[in-house]
């Protein structure tokens, strides 16, 4: 009888056992998926100063020429007029990678005439995270932000500045089928190359003005 009491309490142990690591495991997942959501709440954050950081610095050329900045770096200190501007105070870190290494998104370079090259490097428009963890937000965005909605990747929320988008939206549109590498799944993936101020990626089409 004792033997037979001895098993049950054993069986008893073995399924509390059990049973607390299945709470514990389900808590754990549930505080990941809260942490996630927090630093999605912050890269929206982040990536909208960027764009509005690029924004001003477009809007405040000097001369007729509208100009984007060649780096991240610029927007800390704009040097093109005799008064330094400040466009954004600090470079952020990505709080998904929680690094300061952005992917960035270049200017389409302008039509070439006569086949002769120009020296200019496209400027800075955008930026991104370069994390490939798929996003958990997928609605309420933003208007500013719709197409995040059908992103693949954090890759896929890029913050991008272009003059005549309606509302000066955030969001880049689609890239042309026809001009887009037939290997990309995504309708955003960049196409990342090395730079000294992060992977750039060509820019993607924007709607013409309204």
């Amino acid at each position: 009888m004792p033997r037979l009491e001895n098993g049950f309490v054993y069986l008893w142990a073995l399924f509390a056992v059990t049973l607390a690591g299945i709470v514990m495991a389900g808590t754990g997942q549930i505080w990941q998926t809260k942490s996630q959501r927090e630093k999605e709440t912050e890269l929206l954050y982040v990536g909208d100063q960027f764009h509005k950081a690029i924004m001003s610095y477009h809007s405040g050329s000097p001369g007729g020429a509208r100009q984007y900045p060649q780096s991240l770096e610029d927007l800390l200190q704009d040097n093109r007029t005799p008064v330094i501007k400040r466009h954004l105070r600090k470079i952020y870190l990505d709080p998904i990678t929680n690094t300061t290494d952005w992917g960035v998104v270049e200017e389409p370079a302008p039509a070439q005439s006569s086949g002769i090259s120009s020296n200019i490097n496209p400027g800075i428009i955008g930026v991104y995270s370069l994390s490939k963890k798929v996003p958990i937000k997928k609605d309420n965005f933003s208007e500013h932000f719709a197409k995040f909605s059908e992103a693949s990747t954090y890759q896929d929320w890029q913050f991008v500045y272009k003059p005549g988008n309606t509302n000066n939206s955030s969001t880049p549109s689609k890239p042309n089928p026809a001009s887009a590498p037939s290997t990309t799944a995504s309708p955003f993936s960049p196409q990342s190359s090395s730079n000294n101020t992060g992977s750039k990626a060509p820019a993607p089409g924007f709607p013409s003005a309204k």
